[in-house]
C-alpha cells in the first residue's frame, strides 16, 4: 500500500475555493488531485449554454479589493479577455418599480460565463469530474484510500454528510445555516427594460431579491435577465422549481415595467446558495481534514471563497511538508 504521505492531497469540490486550494497546494510543491461530482469545474460560479450563449446561474459577478492577491488574478483575466469590467452602479427597486440607483465597488463579468474563470484556474490541475465522494474518515481516508490531507470545498451541510458524524468538525459543519435560491432565466426577442439598467437589488418583495441583465454583464447585449428569488420562495419550491416560474415572471415584469411575458424561461435550484452567517476565520482544519469556501472568510463573496481556498491550500502544503522525512 502507498504511504499516505506520498499520496496526493485530495480536494473535494471544483468550485473556485476548491480550485484555488488545489493551486496553492501544487504551488507548495505537493501533489494534489481534485474530485468533483459535477461534469465541469465551476461550482456555484455555474454557467449553462442557453439559446446558443452562456448564462450565469450562480454568482452574478465578482469584485476584487485593490492590492490583494485576488486583484492580480482578476487583472490577468481582464488582460486576457476572460473577464470584463461590468459596472459599479445598480438600481434599487421595490415590488412596484425602480426607486433609485446605488454605487459600490466595480463588478466584473465574464464574456464566456463565470464558470470559464474557474476552468481557467483549473488549467494544469488533475481534476476528475463526475466523481461522487462517499466518505471522508479520520486518518484522513477518502473512500477507503489514505491521503496526507483532504480539503472539503463545499457548504458545511454537504461536507458534514461525508464526515464522521461524531467528529467535532462534522458537527460544526452541520450547524451552518445556508439559504436556498432559485435562479430563473427569462429571455425576450428584444430588450424591454431601461437601457441603463445593469442589475437591480429588489427590496420588500415576497418573490425577488435580485435581477441581473445577463446580456449587459456578458457584453453581447442579449435580451436575457436572470432573477434570484427570496430564500422563502426557494424553500417552498425546492422539490418543484418550475412551479415558481410564473410568480417570478409576474414579479420581474412589475419591477421593471415590462409589457410582455418572456419568450422562454429556465430555472436552476440552489439548495445551498448563500451562508446565513459566514465565519470570520479563513478556513477550518482538524487532523488533516480542512473546510473552505464562502462559508468562511466573511463576507460571502467570490473573492472570499478564492482567498479561503488559497489559505487552506497553503496550510495543507506546509503540513504535508512537515510530515515528510527531512
Amino acid at each position: 500500500m502507498t504511504d499516505p504521505v506520498d499520496a496526493p492531497v485530495t480536494v473535494v469540490g471544483a468550485g473556485i475555493a476548491g480550485i484555488s486550494c488545489a493551486r496553492a497546494v501544487a504551488a507548495g510543491g505537493i501533489d494534489v488531485r481534485v474530485l468533483d461530482r459535477g461534469r465541469r469545474p465551476g461550482g456555484r460560479m455555474s454557467s449553462r449554454s442557453m439559446h446558443d450563449r452562456p448564462v450565469d446561474l450562480g454568482a452574478s459577478y465578482l469584485t476584487a479589493r485593490a492590492g490583494t492577491p485576488f486583484a492580480a488574478v482578476v487583472a490577468d483575466w481582464v488582460d486576457r479577455g476572460l473577464a470584463r469590467p461590468w459596472t459599479a452602479t445598480f438600481a434599487v427597486a421595490g415590488p412596484d418599480g425602480l426607486r433609485r440607483t446605488t454605487t459600490g465597488p466595480l463588478r466584473y463579468g465574464a464574456p464566456a460565463g463565470l464558470r470559464s474563470l474557474v476552468e481557467d484556474l483549473a488549467t494544469g490541475l488533475p481534476v476528475s469530474s463526475s466523481v461522487a465522494v462517499r466518505e471522508v474518515a479520520p486518518g484522513p481516508v477518502v473512500d477507503g484510500i489514505p491521503v496526507p490531507a483532504v480539503a472539503l470545498a463545499m457548504p458545511g451541510p454537504q461536507a458534514a454528510r461525508l464526515l464522521d458524524s461524531a467528529s467535532a468538525l462534522a458537527r460544526e459543519a452541520a450547524a451552518e445555516q445556508w439559504r436556498p435560491v432559485l435562479a430563473v432565466v427569462l429571455g425576450w426577442s428584444g430588450r424591454r427594460w431601461p437601457a441603463d439598467l445593469h442589475g437591480a437589488f429588489v427590496h420588500d418583495s415576497p418573490v425577488l431579491e435580485w435581477i441581473a441583465d445577463d446580456g449587459d454583464r456578458r457584453g453581447d447585449g442579449a435580451p436575457v435577465l436572470v432573477a434570484h428569488t427570496t430564500p422563502e420562495v426557494a424553500a417552498r419550491h425546492l422539490d418543484d422549481p418550475d412551479a415558481a416560474v410564473p410568480a417570478v415572471v409576474d414579479a420581474v415584469r412589475s419591477v421593471l415595467g415590462i409589457d410582455a411575458d418572456p419568450g422562454w424561461t429556465a430555472v436552476h435550484r440552489w439548495s445551498f446558495a448563500k451562508p446565513a452567517a459566514p465565519r470570520e476565520e479563513q478556513f477550518g482544519l482538524v487532523d488533516g481534514i480542512g473546510l473552505c469556501g464562502d462559508g468562511w472568510h466573511a463576507p460571502s463573496r467570490v473573492e472570499s471563497a478564492w482567498a479561503s481556498g488559497a489559505a487552506l491550500g497553503r496550510a495543507l502544503a506546509e503540513a504535508v511538508r512537515d510530515q515528510r522525512p527531512r
